[in-house]
């Protein structure tokens, strides 16, 4: 492979006060013992960056769903440059006891959080731990990569949470048409069936459209009855429910809508749950859990899950603007007027 040529610095986005971007000069870090440094191709934009889009984001140039090109490696690495992939959220330290069980999502003494404690994937180059970068196929373009993160990872490490509770889910409710909301739903047609109905709650008409596309049943929140659509299809509550809103109001109708033995998914921050234990939760063996991100083994699966199903998958995207556009970007994506927004370098 061609040797990158790297500056010496680089053109990177900051988020100013009151929903502005501007850029900033910075230097192009050097990769240290067990470091990659990435030439940034693609990043997609998340709901968890609004904080940073309305207050700002001070020196840091943010960006979690990131990838690229490794364009150099420094000692003790095995990975080559020139190498595409992704990065893992979570630099995980491979060593405290959630990690060695896998658990890297829940790692006990976690280096950095890319893009919210170091660097991201807005800025030209971003300098990375090995252990959290996942390659993939050379043929496999990078905008349609950043499908494993957030979208894909989030979205199968809930039905996968699910599942350790409910294997013979039959049914299943969103509360939420955003980005997280879409990816849980094509996760659920990919992992457990087509078949399987999945009614999806919102009120933005674009993004239930983008749901219906998806093969979800849209259910717009403001006019329409989630009890009387789920009894017209014969059902009395759903087995798993999945909440991407973080929103209180949410968390309770997938509750109230839940059957028995069924499992409610917090997926979205915020908000709260409240719930009656004997009668909501003892009697009817229903479960209430967490799930946070996704672990990097679960990269493998959901690669392959790709492979077979990227056309369905890409529809999740619906927009992209180079990086020199990022303020369109993000007006648009926090607009809510869109499905999963990316920028490109």
């Amino acid at each position: 492979m061609q040797a990158m040529t790297i500056p010496e610095k680089m053109n990177s986005p900051l988020f100013a006060d009151n929903k502005k971007i501007v850029y900033v000069e910075k230097e192009v870090p050097v990769p240290g013992p067990g470091q990659l440094l990435l030439r940034s191709k693609a990043n997609a934009l998340c709901g968890s960056e609004k904080g940073f889009y309305l207050n700002g984001s001070g020196q840091l140039t943010p960006g979690h769903e990131a990838a690229g090109i490794v364009a150099a490696a420094g000692p003790d690495t095995t990975i080559k440059p020139g190498t595409p992939g992704v990065v893992f959220l979570m630099d995980f330290c491979g060593d405290c006891r959630s990690c060695k069980l896998g658990f890297t999502n829940q790692c006990l003494d976690k280096r950095a959080d890319m893009g919210f404690s170091h660097d991201g994937g807005y800025g030209e180059y971003m300098l990375i731990h090995e252990n959290i970068f996942f390659p993939v196929d050379e043929d496999l373009p990078l905008t349609d990569a950043t499908l494993l993160l957030d979208i894909m990872g989030t979205g199968g490490h809930a039905i996968r949470r699910a599942n350790l509770v409910r294997k013979d889910i039959e049914s299943v409710l969103i509360a939420g048409a955003g980005p997280i909301g879409l990816g849980v739903l094509a996760m659920v047609k990919i992992m457990l069936g087509q078949h399987i109905p999945v009614y999806i709650t919102d009120v933005m008409p674009y993004r239930l459209e983008l749901a219906k596309k998806l093969g979800g049943i849209p259910v717009q929140v403001n006019t329409d009855n989630l009890g009387d659509i789920l009894r017209a299809d014969g059902l009395a509550g759903v087995d798993a429910a999945f909440d991407t809103s973080g929103q209180t109001a949410a968390r309770h109708s997938c509750i109230e809508h839940l059957g028995q033995r069924g499992v409610l998914v917090c997926v979205g921050h915020g908000g709260d749950v409240a719930l009656q234990v004997s009668p909501g939760l003892i009697a009817p063996e229903r479960a209430v859990l967490g799930s946070e991100y996704f672990a990097f083994d679960e990269l493998h699966a959901n690669a392959e899950y790709l492979k077979g199903h990227r056309e369905y998958l890409s529809q999740i995207i619906t927009h992209r603007y180079p990086v020199s556009r990022l303020q369109e970007a993000c007006d648009l994506f926090f607009s809510g007027q869109c499905g999963k927004v990316v920028v490109e370098q």
